[in-house]
């Protein structure tokens, strides 16, 4: 879990909105267990490039390190939990904690618009 003393080491990436919203999105308890935190989502196609930061799969070599940026695979489902949407990939699971700076949100509802996710988008 991000603690809000690891903010320095992230400061120069996220703004203290984000990590706030990091923070409380790791606070929040899930139907499923999470693989990661998302945040600055953009939606290119029907994958998600952003900023991982707690992902349960962080390998020897740091592949999924706090900080720093992943696509993921193919989204297949989207839905909402409390306050954050859960991005339901082939294999993982994934919490978007913030999007990025106005054009995060309207790439992710265009996602809806092709009609290519079973959860509301809205």
């Amino acid at each position: 879990m991000l603690e809000t003393s690891d903010a320095g080491r992230h400061g120069r990436h996220l703004t203290d909105f984000q990590l706030k919203r990091i923070i409380c999105a790791q606070q929040w308890h899930y139907d499923s267990p999470i693989t990661g935190y998302l945040s600055d989502a953009l939606f290119v196609g029907n994958t998600c490039i952003a900023i991982v930061f707690d992902h349960s799969r962080k390998g020897p070599r740091e592949r999924f390190k706090d900080g720093h940026m992943i696509r993921t695979s193919h989204i297949l489902s989207v839905h909402k939990e409390g306050r954050f949407w859960i991005l339901t990939t082939l294999n993982s699971l994934y919490v978007v904690a913030s999007f990025k700076c106005q054009i995060g949100r309207p790439t992710f509802k265009r996602l809806d618009a092709f009609g290519r996710l079973k959860g509301c988008v809205r």
